[in-house]
């Protein structure tokens, strides 16, 4: 039950030692803001890292095509290998399986124009699929669809950014633009997590722009997601057959690393789960260092605390207190202090961190914040180690005769 009397003679101890109240609580609130610091920098390196692949799928593979670097079957160096759209049929046929959706792609850009606005972008030309690869959300109206590809429709979905550039407020929804001196009507808006630059691309269907530009069968790359199922290892040799398969298809030499480009996200992924991890072991070590530190701290504080008020506590005696109640009074402002410290460092260093974060991006640290259940765990920890620190001396002190700890010096 709640003993008002209790709390009272806890808040009189702390108010006639304000020194060693202040030492106690400055120990353990620094080694909570050194701690939710180096956690709020660790996870701000992480955001980083999630940032820089928020624009595509993590699944995606990229393909391209170079010229040889090597001869190969009779054939010259420097040849130049060229995509097509039998090669989207090729990668489905030997790899259907493991491919999950799949999309050519042609870049070109344009100058788009609507009324007495105009401004040059990138248009894409894609499949449907493609949103996905590019993780686009549609804000209003749809993104392509396959009756676009099969009706080769002159229709395009823009990016927020080239919304708001070409029509200011105004929706662009249902709206004719012109793109390289061809109308096209716009059928959706989307937005990009991956930030600016992916909003202001414009996607048309990509039959459409074969037939309008040169009406052939070339692509210039090929985007595709593969099976999830498929763990980083898999996904990773997966990657390599397909560029692999593709090298036999058009005659390229097996040591040719240049004629046929692959990116795997799946090697990237792996990469960035090996630094992650190196540095979660590295900010945990020190965090545990720092946790540990101020655990002694707070220890060595208890024990003096308990050595300092040994006549208090002979006195209380005297006056009948148990050594049950003067053990409980020393762990409860105990862990008052260690509570209300913690919470102050807690305070401190998330301020600290919403500070300082915007001049931390230029070291590749983004929004950096800490879980605050991560705090409160080290927080309790420190409580506990205060509470064990406090009790066995505490329960020493409560064992001495009255006569002996009057007579201590």
């Amino acid at each position: 039950m709640f003993d008002l009397d209790r709390w009272r003679e806890i808040f009189q101890s702390i108010n006639k030692n304000k020194l060693r109240t202040l030492l106690s609580g400055f120990t353990i609130a620094f080694a909570i803001l050194l701690f939710t610091i180096l956690f709020g920098i660790g996870n701000g390196l992480q955001n980083t890292f999630k940032r820089e692949f928020a624009g595509d799928s993590m699944l995606s593979i990229y393909i391209w095509a170079n010229k040889t670097t090597k001869p190969y079957k009779g054939l010259q160096s420097g040849r130049q290998i060229q995509l097509e759209n039998s090669d989207i049929d090729f990668i489905l046929d030997k790899f259907d399986n493991n491919v999950n959706t799949i999309s050519p792609r042609i870049q070109q850009q344009v100058q788009a124009v609507y009324k007495g606005e105009q401004n040059n972008y990138t248009l894409r030309a894609v499949y449907p699929s493609y949103q996905q690869l590019e993780s686009a959300e549609v804000e209003s109206g749809r993104f392509l669809t396959m009756l676009d590809l099969q009706q080769r429709k002159k229709v395009v979905a823009i990016g927020r950014l080239v919304e708001k550039d070409l029509f200011g407020q105004l929706s662009g929804l249902g709206k004719d633009i012109n793109l390289g001196g061809i109308s096209y009507k716009v059928i959706g808006t989307f937005s990009d997590p991956g930030g600016s630059n992916d909003e202001r691309y414009i996607y048309a269907p990509f039959t459409t722009i074969q037939r309008l530009y040169g009406n052939t069968d070339k692509i210039g790359d090929v985007g595709l997601t593969y099976n999830p199922n498929l763990n980083v290892d898999q996904a990773i040799a997966f990657g390599n057959k397909l560029k692999n398969a593709l090298k036999d298809k058009h005659d390229v030499s097996p040591r040719d690393q240049s004629a046929i480009g692959l990116y795997n996200y799946a090697e990237g992924n792996k990469q960035v789960s090996m630094m992650m991890l190196v540095l979660n072991v590295i900010i945990l070590f020190i965090g545990i260092g720092t946790l540990i530190a101020g655990i002694i701290g707070i220890s060595n504080i208890m024990v003096y605390i308990v050595r300092e008020r040994t006549k208090e506590l002979g006195i209380r005696k005297a006056l009948g207190a148990t050594p049950g109640s003067i053990i409980s009074m020393i762990l409860m402002e105990s862990i008052l202090i260690t509570a209300i410290a913690g919470y102050v460092g807690l305070l401190i260093g998330t301020g600290v961190l919403k500070l300082i974060g915007e001049s931390l991006e230029k070291y590749f640290i983004t929004n950096p914040s800490v879980n605050t259940g991560v705090v409160i765990g080290a927080t309790i920890t420190l409580i506990i180690a205060g509470t064990i620190a406090g009790y066995l001396p505490a329960k020493r002190a409560a064992r001495i005769k009255p006569i002996d700890a009057l007579n201590d010096n």
